[in-house]
């Protein structure tokens, strides 16, 4: 795509020096590339914890697992730590997916899941 129809939008427009603009839409485009890859990773992810909680609720496990959850978390801190990332961070990012994964495992348990990509509302 060449400038002069790449899409500028915000902040991008009014930075005057050309490379600085062409750099800040090269890695802004870079990270909604990282955005759509993490999307895909997450739906992944998800489609197997939906498998996990089929088999759980098969045979009657509890929908959480205590002990795995901080082996989980444990592990991530470190990898992010390994990578630069800060582990406080990526502790509160597994929480949050942690807590989705087991209110889908307990709707499943109950049998008031929907399937992902489901639509919901009205």
């Amino acid at each position: 795509m060449s400038e002069e129809s790449a899409p500028e939008a915000g902040e991008a427009a009014a930075v005057s020096d050309r490379a600085a603009r062409e750099r800040l839409l090269y890695l802004r485009s870079s990270i909604d590339n990282l955005d759509a890859a993490l999307v895909h990773l997450l739906a992944e992810r998800f489609k197997c914890t939906q498998q996990v909680g089929e088999l759980k609720a098969r045979h009657s496990l509890p929908p959480a697992d205590p002990a795995r959850e901080a082996a989980q978390i444990e592990r991530l801190r470190t990898l992010a730590a390994d990578a630069r990332l800060d582990p406080a961070f990526a502790e509160k990012f597994l929480n949050f997916i942690i807590s989705e994964v087991v209110r889908h495992h307990r709707a499943i348990a109950e049998g008031t899941h929907e399937a992902p990509g489901t639509p919901t509302g009205g």
